[in-house]
């Protein structure tokens, strides 16, 4: 899996005609993921499903992020994010990603959704990169990792109530 994989710098990108899909059960593990999915990461579907979709986290993925990003779909809640993902050989990509829960015909929660889209890349270089940094140096500079998380967590929200918004809200100002 991608997470004994070391990092080599190099960007992948995908068409902005093109939509990554990946579904997940409510542990996270991958049910379904499109072709797109499979080539931008360099993974066989074997590889992928049932496997956790943290599979192609970054290690220069603030932990903070998916901890809202969980937080905001087990809420019932959907989300715009913007991720660094990792392939399987190294490389990294940049989404746009709008996770939200998959429901049963009752209306029961039974997995999530994620759709990701090429990101704006004024908006990523300018706003997201920096913001990502510090909050991942919040995270090494700290004595272990649930201080790190919990530290750069609060940073996060003490930022977003400064601008007097959610982190939705703040992802949708980036693009205005």
């Amino acid at each position: 899996m991608a997470r004994e994989t070391s990092t080599t710098g190099v960007e992948q990108f995908f068409d902005e005609n093109e939509l990554i899909v990946s579904k997940t059960d409510l542990k996270g593990s991958l049910i379904y993921c499109n072709d797109v999915f499979l080539r931008l990461a360099g993974y066989s579907e074997m590889e992928c499903i049932g496997k956790p979709h943290s599979m192609i986290r970054h290690p220069q993925m603030p932990r903070a992020i998916f901890a809202l990003l969980w937080e905001t779909i087990q809420s019932g809640d959907e989300i715009f994010a913007y991720v660094m993902n990792r392939c399987k050989n190294g490389d990294h990509y940049w989404v746009l990603a709008h996770v939200t829960a998959s429901r049963d015909l009752s209306g029961s929660v039974i997995g999530y959704h994620s759709s990701r889209r090429v990101p704006d890349r004024r908006i990523l270089e300018g706003q997201i990169i920096p913001l990502y940094r510090e909050l991942l140096s919040i995270e090494q500079a700290s004595k272990n990792r649930k201080e790190g998380l919990a530290a750069s967590l609060e940073t996060l929200k003490q930022k977003l109530s400064e601008l007097g918004m959610e982190y939705d809200q703040f992802i949708a100002t980036l693009a205005a």
